[in-house]
This record gives C-alpha cells, structure tokens and sequence, in this order.
C-alpha cells in the first residue's frame, strides 16, 4: 500500500545482488575508478549508505551509489555480492536525473575541523597526535581564526601524512620561535612555506639562524612580497630564502635547490581558497562532494 505520509519517501528497502543493478544512466557522472581504488583501500562496511534505486519496467537503475556499489564489488570479488537498496517503485526517468542533480543543494558538507574533531572523539591516532603537538605549544586548533589558534586544519593534516611527525613538529617549533605565535604566521601558506624549507634543505637549514633573520622582518611586508613572487606556499618558500640569504655567507641556502628537489604538495582546502581569492577566480569548482562519493569514506 502507498504510503500517505507527504514527509516520508514511499520506499522499501531489498538486499539486491550488483549484478542486479544498472547505472549508466546519461545523468550520472563518469565512474572514477581512482576514487574507487583510494576508496578500497580504506573500507569499512559501517560507512556504507544504502543505494538509491529507481524500479522501472522490471529494472533496478540506480540514480544514486553507483561507486558504492563498484567498492563493494572490488572489495568483495563478486559482483553476486547484494547490497542493501533504498527502492523508488513511482519515479520516472526525468525524476531520477532531478533528484540526481539537486540532492546535494541543501546539504550542509562537514568542515575540516568539524571532521578533525570527530576524529579526535573517535580516538584516532594521527589527529590526537596532531592535537597534542599542537597544545604544547599552548595552542588550539580551532574552527576560525583566532588569537593563539590554528584554523588551517587540512594543512596540519596534509604535513603530518606527507612527511611525518618530526616535520610537522619542526615546523611549527621554527614558526612559533620566529613569530611567537603571531596568527598570521600559522596560516596555511606559512606552515606550507616553512615546511617546503625544512624538507628541502634538512639540516642545511639552521633554525636558530631562520629566527633571527626572520623574526625581525614584518610578517604583512613578508606576505606581500610573496604574493608578488608566486602563488601559494612557493611564494612564501622563496621570499624567506630572500630574507634568510641576505648578507649571509655562512649560512646561505642555495636557490637552485628548491626546484631541484622534488616537493610533493597536495593542496589543502585552506590553500586553494587563498590561492583562489588571490587570483580573483570563481569558487566554483570546490565542488560539493555527493552522497555517492561519500557513501564509502
């Protein structure tokens, strides 16, 4: 019997083998085979959402999970593995693609720290780690900026992955020590430029020496003039290897190697939207990340 109720989707839930399942419907986006791989790596199955599913003549298409559903099947062997299904028996083919396209326009995604806390609540390693280095230095990583605070969640995040914890702890020793904790100085293009230094140059970078030179100069005149010089963390990488070479033989890091040495940067939320504003661009391809995509994290 249909069900009356206008505040609850006249649905019914059915364990359906994939094979059982289509989705290449025109609407739906290409199947990322690098998500689902990346995916893969990190599965768990309390993370799985039920597939949405569109019944017509007799056909299971599925307007929402189609990289669920290719996880699931990696991960298992077997396209015969069943999943659980969300089944619309009532919708047409113009109802699916528009559910499809507007099902993510009043989702609220979760913010970096939002998801940082959870992880911290959830007793996972690196994000405690992250948050008791950071509170040694009677610092906070919070949600915006604010006096004795980090805001740049993901770029804490990305250094801790990329290079470990003793190049996350040294750059913020270095940065602390330079800038007494100055809020500029903690955003994400210095955390990044500081960092791109202490990776490429290791123990050639004297930080006793980096402080002293550094911390004389204003961080607003160091900010814009790498700005000038380019976007991002390289910009502010080169204009403290300015301020560090100046009448400075003893300790001259050489220019060259900065470009010589292969420096693997993912970019943070944090320093794409910077980099965005600086070039006056859109926002909009920070795409929202869809339920599909999220359905297996």
């Amino acid at each position: 019997m249909p069900n009356q109720n206008p505040f609850v989707p006249n649905v019914h839930f059915e364990l359906i083998p994939i094979s059982n399942l289509v989705s290449n419907q025109v609407y739906q986006r290409n199947l990322s085979l690098a998500h689902v791989r990346k995916t893969v790596e990190h599965f768990d199955p309390k993370q799985i959402n039920p597939v949405k599913v569109s019944r017509r003549d007799g056909i299971n298409y599925v307007f929402n999970g189609q990289h669920t559903i290719e996880i699931i099947a990696t991960v298992s062997g077997s396209r015969e593995t069943p999943v659980w299904c969300m089944v619309y028996e009532d919708l047409d083919y113009e109802t699916e693609a528009d559910i499809f396209a507007n099902q993510q326009k009043y989702v609220k995604i979760l913010s970096p720290f939002e998801i940082f806390i959870a992880n911290v609540e959830a007793g996972n390693d690196e994000q405690i780690l992250i948050k008791n280095l950071v509170e040694s230095y009677n610092l906070t990583v919070c949600k915006g900026k604010q006096p004795g605070g980090i805001c740049c969640v993901s770029t804490l995040e990305a250094i801790y992955e990329q290079y470990g914890y003793h190049v996350l702890e040294r750059t913020l020793k270095i940065i602390i020590g330079t800038w007494e904790g100055d809020p500029l100085s903690l955003s994400a293009n210095f955390l990044r430029g500081v960092t791109k230094l202490v990776v490429t140059y290791e123990d050639k970078l004297d930080d006793e020496y980096f402080k002293e030179k550094l911390g004389k100069e204003s961080l607003k005149e160091l900010s814009r003039n790498a700005k000038d010089r380019k976007a991002g963390s390289s910009g502010y990488a080169e204009a403290m290897i300015l301020i560090y070479n100046r009448k400075n033989t003893a300790h001259a890091l050489e220019w060259g190697e900065l470009y010589r040495k292969k420096f693997i940067e993912k970019k943070s939320p944090e320093i794409e939207l910077s980099t965005k504003q600086e070039r006056a661009q859109s926002l909009e391809d920070l795409k929202q990340i869809s339920i599909d995509d999220t359905a297996v994290s």
